[in-house]
């Protein structure tokens, strides 16, 4: 039961998304009968319509209903105001002790001479 409700949920957002697409669909599966039942310029061959006419006053409909606002729908903002006294930063506390007595870090245990293989200049060849 929830899975179909949820395909019928998710059936219904796309096609309010896709509602152009469904239209260009309905035009295209039903040509023949749009053409022969809508179809203003049904006198003139020549132009090829084919129910044309009739698709694009559709999707100028469906175009005009997503834009259209609802009557007498107003715009309410509602502004809230955070407390000031919950803002107030503290001085930070210094440290009580000074930096010289701090231990100083271990020395490093390195070569004190580096050696002749590794560190030379490149050679020049000219």
């Amino acid at each position: 039961m929830n899975r179909l409700l949820a395909c019928f949920f998710a059936a219904l957002m796309l096609l309010q998304t896709l509602g152009p697409e469904a239209v260009v669909l309905s035009y295209q599966l039903n040509k023949a009968r749009i053409t022969a039942l809508y179809c203003v310029n049904k006198a003139r061959p020549q132009l090829r319509c084919n129910g044309k006419c009739h698709l694009a006053q559709q999707l100028r409909k469906a175009d005009g209903a997503e834009k259209k606002a609802p009557a007498g729908a107003t715009v309410k903002v509602k502004f809230e105001v955070l407390p000031t006294a919950a803002l107030v930063l503290r001085v930070p506390r210094r440290w009580l002790a000074p930096a010289g007595r701090y231990p100083s870090p271990p020395a490093a245990h390195c070569a004190a001479v580096p050696t002749p293989d590794v560190f030379r200049p490149p050679l020049l060849l000219v």
